[in-house]
Formats: structure tokens, C-alpha cells, sequence
């Protein structure tokens, strides 16, 4: 059993929360609040995270990046490898189960994974991302309302709920 779970997940939200207003990037900054919880230092998906913020390529109209970069953290730790592209179902299907799992806490808490909705649900309205008078809306918006710095947070910590599970029913520790 992993002891300091709650600690860990509590850090997970600060630090995704932290890192998102500090840098913004969905995508990029819940894997920063996994990865610096968790210990792992994994630059090459932070990097490959970069095109998710704003539901990929700030047009809003996919999936939010911090669900899309969530499920990238959990299946880079839980995920089938590339030597086992031809089979370790058993991995993949993991992966799988814990996408839905992240899944369910973003309808939950957001009624949607899709960026734009998430935003329509929290401000009461869409932006275009592409547009610096929108992009200054949405920050004035976001000034009163739990955005998606907070949207960051939830996600990181329940990303790394779901690792510290797993690994729990694996026997396995965090060292």
C-alpha cells in the first residue's frame, strides 16, 4: 500500500494547477504535475504535449489538453510498450480502463472532455483562442472563475489517482 497517497495526489493537483498558470499549456502542464509528483523525468512527452493545449492547437473544438495529456502521462507509466506492439493486450486495455476512468471525473466535474464545452461550462460561453481580443476575454473571465488552471489540477490529481491505484494492485511501490 502506498502510504502517502493523499499527499501525492494533493501535490499532483497543486502542481498541475501551479504549472499551468505559471506556463499555460494544458497538455504539457498535467504532465508536469504527474511527472514532478510522481518523480519521473520523461522531456520527451512534456515536449510532445505541446500541440494539446486549447483541444489541439488552441482551436478548442477536441479534447481538453489536460484530459488528452492526462491519458498520455497514465499510458506512458501503464501503457503497452513498443516491443509488444503485436501483442500485451492486457497493457493496452489498461490504459484503456484508465482513460475512461480520467473520462468520468472530467464529465463529472466539466460535463465534457471537449475543451470548448469545458469552457462553455465554466464561463458560460466559447472563445476563439486565435483571436488576442478573445484571449484577453478569456483571462478577464478567467479571474473569477475556477478555470482551467483548476481544470489542470483536477486532472493531474486524478491522473495520478488512478497510477497510485494500479500500482497498488500490482504490489508495486513508487521507488
Amino acid at each position: 500500500m502506498i502510504e502517502n497517497k493523499q499527499e501525492l495526489i494533493n501535490k499532483a493537483y497543486e502542481t498541475g494547477k501551479a504549472a499551468e498558470s505559471e506556463y499555460g499549456g494544458c497538455g504539457q502542464c498535467i504532465m508536469l504535475g504527474v511527472f514532478e509528483t510522481l518523480g519521473i523525468d520523461n522531456p520527451s512527452l512534456i515536449k510532445a504535449g505541446s500541440g494539446l493545449a486549447g483541444g489541439g492547437g488552441r482551436m478548442c473544438d477536441g479534447d481538453c489538453g489536460a484530459y488528452a495529456g492526462g491519458i498520455m502521462a497514465m499510458s506512458s507509466i501503464f501503457g503497452r510498450k513498443r516491443s509488444a506492439m503485436d501483442g500485451d493486450l492486457e497493457e493496452k486495455n489498461v490504459s484503456f480502463e484508465m482513460a475512461v476512468r480520467l473520462r468520468q471525473v472530467f464529465i463529472k466535474e466539466y460535463g465534457s472532455i471537449i475543451c470548448g464545452g469545458i469552457h462553455k461550462n465554466l464561463f458560460g460561453r466559447n472563445y476563439n483562442m486565435w483571436s488576442q481580443i478573445e484571449i484577453e476575454q478569456f483571462k478577464k473571465d478567467a479571474e473569477t472563475v475556477e478555470n482551467c488552471t483548476g481544470v489542470v489540477g483536477t486532472a493531474a490529481a486524478a491522473a495520478v489517482e488512478i497510477i497510485l491505484e494500479e500500482a497498488e494492485k500490482r504490489g508495486m511501490s513508487l521507488q
